[in-house]
């Protein structure tokens, strides 16, 4: 090697490095221009100083925190990494996750993707509206009230390979009884009865479906029945839900389909998946494989058997009496019936007039059919049910609860639809959020670093509670292409003072649709910065007694409504609205007031002290001596709440 070559791959001069290699004990003459390549190997390893870890690479080694909702969509989750979002799709890949700019990813795989780019992934929970998962609530179950319940099992796989000919074989032979005697119309899950024992099939859900559920803590899957074509082997789709599953941690079976075609080689099939890190267990791994034909109906009594004896050594419970919970799998729109959504029970039994809250919908439950379209009165464990009643729609995933009454339903729906909305709006205008509060995200420009440190002093009076101002980027001059660029990335609004935008940023402005805001006057700016934090606070909103009114009489029954009597005791009573029934100090139940008379004239309202004569309709029998309670809902000025 030529000394100098050797001396700029040691960063020294000439001069230095024959000064260190004397030093270190290395007998090369003075003239020497070449040595030998054993001899320089030597130098450069003793010569060549120790790399020490600057702090950012330090830093590369502690996992950063980085908390994200259960559900984020890949561009979002690169802008929370700040890293390129090809380096996010490209570790996905890595993961056997295919997934697009926009699509969405669950906490899951989120985490595991985050691990290996140096991150932990922290859960944002609000998305879950206060309610805790499933799982969460299950666990506040006492054991001895436990017991074991139908299965969940979602069939998965790669296009044709056969999932949907294989639950159709296993529902024409095996379908729970109805009155049509076969499935009437798509409720999004059916029950089969193999054995003796039911088994629930999802039908089916799709990767982002299964994404959603889990998203707001509804976890719906026990198990996977993942099927793969003998004639075509692993395929994407078959290691994408491979990953979801080992990153879910959910029980999986392996149907190896179309094992009655010329081609099948169920060997290969096996060797596949084995480099997959799924291995069967004949080869001494814990995964079940079974052969079958679904077109033939080959093996699909196998499959059923291996799906109840792993349901067996899984054990899935749940308590039938306790609290009742569902998931949303299915929602639409009737034209007759209005909001139709189908609900599995996960706990407790869902019976018609049952007061719920659905995510941001609320309702007591007025009709409920089965697989089959049959009435039904009530739904037990793991049972789907198509439910009519509530308020508006839900969305796929969301988390079923039933109250007492149906105002503290509303309630809860009321909370969960402020969230969606807050979390929307941020959405459009840049505005996010974290677990502990709202950012409102800025990128900041103005014409001189005085007017910079006057905003910066204005905003240090807007510190509060509820909303934190986030100042992603600040400087001096006009608005160009990067801070518009910064604003994409950050989802935050840019805004100038005592300055311009560039023609170029302003293109690009709209081509990204960027919130770019130009300020004169320091007030205005500070003006629409508190109006944008107050929209962000979620309203508090209070329940008040607008009236309360003994019945002296009843007078008469007919179906589902009642006539009494009675007097006004506090406020007053107005035809239309909503009542609450109370007897003895509890809530039993609600009506509304659909005619109201006082001295046997139609009128809109009573006042305290008249008597009056009522029809009310209400699915509760009216006693003499209850109290009717109308409920107003007050919602209290939005306001910021000062730090301490």
């Amino acid at each position: 090697m030529n000394i100098t070559s050797l001396s700029q791959q040691l960063n020294v001069s000439v001069k230095e490095l024959r000064q260190r290699m004397s030093e270190a004990g290395f007998k090369v003459s003075p003239r020497a221009r070449k040595i030998d390549n054993v001899l320089a190997n030597q130098i450069i390893e003793k010569l060549q100083p120790k790399k020490i870890k600057t702090e950012a690479e330090k830093a590369v080694d502690i996992k950063k925190p980085v908390k994200i909702g259960p559900v984020i969509a890949v561009r979002d989750f690169a802008v929370a990494l700040n890293l390129p979002v090809t380096e996010v799709i490209k570790t996905l890949i890595q993961n056997g996750v295919i997934a697009s700019l926009n699509e969405q990813i669950d906490h899951d795989t989120a985490a595991v993707v985050g691990e290996e780019l140096g991150f932990e992934i922290l859960e944002d929970k609000q998305e879950n509206l206060g309610v805790g998962t499933v799982a969460e609530i299950l666990a506040k179950e006492k054991e001895e009230d436990l017991i074991e319940r139908p299965p969940i099992v979602a069939v998965m796989g790669h296009v044709d390979h056969g999932k949907t000919k294989l639950l159709d074989t296993i529902r024409k032979t095996n379908i729970v009884d109805t009155e049509a005697g076969a499935i009437t119309q798509h409720i999004g899950a059916y029950q089969v009865k193999f054995k003796e024992k039911t088994i629930t099939f999802l039908d089916t859900p799709g990767h982002e479906s299964f994404a959603a559920m889990r998203a707001r803590g509804a976890n719906v899957t026990d198990l996977i029945v993942l099927v793969v074509a003998a004639d075509d082997g692993v395929k994407p789709q078959t290691l994408e839900v491979i990953n979801r599953a080992q990153m879910t941690k959910t029980p999986m079976i392996v149907a190896v389909n179309k094992i009655d075609l010329p081609d099948a080689d169920l060997e290969k099939t096996k060797r596949e998946l084995a480099e997959a890190g799924i291995q069967p267990e004949e080869w001494g791994g814990k995964y079940i494989f079974v052969p079958i034909s679904a077109k033939q109906n080959i093996g699909v009594d196998k499959l059923l058997d291996t799906i109840l004896l792993t349901a067996e050594i899984e054990s899935f419970r749940a308590n039938p009496k306790g609290q009742t919970v569902g998931t949303v799998i299915e929602s639409n729109l009737s034209k007759t019936q209005g909001p139709i959504v189908t609900v599995l029970v996960q706990n407790g039994m869902l019976q018609v007039g049952d007061f719920v809250a659905v995510g941001a919908a609320y309702g007591r439950i007025r009709t409920m059919r089965d697989q089959g379209g049959k009435s039904i009165k009530y739904a037990k464990l793991s049972s789907p049910a198509r439910i009519a009643g509530l308020s508006t729609l839900t969305e796929v995933g969301d988390i079923l609860l039933k109250y007492e009454t149906l105002p503290e339903a509303q309630i809860k729906a009321n909370r969960a639809l402020q969230a969606r909305n807050a979390k929307r709006l941020a959405y459009k205008t840049g505005i996010t959020g974290d677990e502990e509060n709202q950012q409102l995200r800025l990128i900041l420009k103005t014409d001189t670093n005085g007017s910079l440190e006057a905003i910066q002093q204005e905003f240090s009076k807007l510190e509060n509670k509820d909303v934190e101002i986030k100042i992603i980027t600040q400087g001096v001059g006009d608005i160009n292409e990067s801070d518009i660029l910064a604003g994409e990335s950050s989802k935050a609004t840019v805004i100038g003072f005592h300055n311009k935008m560039l023609p170029a940023a302003s293109r690009l402005a709209k081509q990204k649709q960027v919130q770019v805001d130009l300020y004169q006057i320091i007030y205005e700016l500070t003006e629409d910065v508190t109006s944008a934090i107050l929209k962000m606070v979620i309203p508090e909103v209070e329940y008040i007694t607008a009236g309360l009114a003994k019945i002296l009489a009843i007078f008469a029954t007919e179906k589902n409504s009642m006539i009494i009597g009675g007097k006004v005791k506090e406020g007053k009573l107005i035809k239309g609205k909503k009542l609450q029934i109370i007897r003895v100090k509890e809530t039993v139940g609600e009506g509304k007031i659909v005619q109201l008379q006082h001295n046997k004239e139609d009128v809109k309202e009573v006042t305290l002290g008249s008597e009056f004569g009522a029809k009310i309709t209400t699915p509760i029998k009216l006693e003499k001596g209850d109290i009717l309670r109308l409920v107003e809902e007050k919602i209290k000025e939005r306001k910021l709440r000062k730090k301490e």
